[in-house]
């Protein structure tokens, strides 16, 4: 991930743990991205019947997660990242790992947005567009888990 300013603006008193934390979940949203589109590509068989539309939708999903998060560090001051978490996006063509790179992605991004949480008391309105993201991202673990 590239080193972003954490630069404030003279109205807030943003924190740089804040700033790197939303690049952070920022770059783990842009890989979600392009893993599950290259899933919905990929995946074969029988289950492509069902996991490619499922693929897609949290493609799409994550591209919405980052924009979010993009705008709350334009908000707050910061410099977004431009760059994709660095963890590799494990190519396959079986199902069976997909669900589980998805799980681990999933959970990932659910415990990144639960360390910014609480660096947003106060900013009531940041605080419920991050919530929302996290309620999606519990959601999407709790789906992969009855799926597997």
């Amino acid at each position: 991930m590239d080193a972003a300013p954490t630069m404030v603006s003279s109205e807030t008193t943003t924190s740089p743990e804040l700033i790197e934390k939303l690049n952070d979940a920022l770059a783990r949203e842009m890989r979600a991205e392009a893993m599950y589109a290259h899933y919905a590509a990929y995946v074969k068989g029988i289950h492509r019947l069902h996991l490619t539309p499922y693929f897609e939708r949290e493609a799409s999903e994550s591209a919405a997660h980052a924009q979010v998060v993009r705008n709350t560090l334009v908000r707050l001051g910061g410099v977004a990242v431009t760059q994709r978490h660095a963890q590799e996006i494990k190519h396959t063509t079986d199902y069976q790992t997909m669900l589980e790179q998805a799980l681990k992605t999933e959970q990932q991004s659910r415990d990144a947005y639960r360390g910014i949480l609480p660096l947003l008391e106060g900013e009531a309105e940041l605080y419920d567009a991050i919530e929302q993201i996290l309620f999606a991202e519990e959601r999407s673990v709790e789906e992969l888990l009855q799926v597997m």
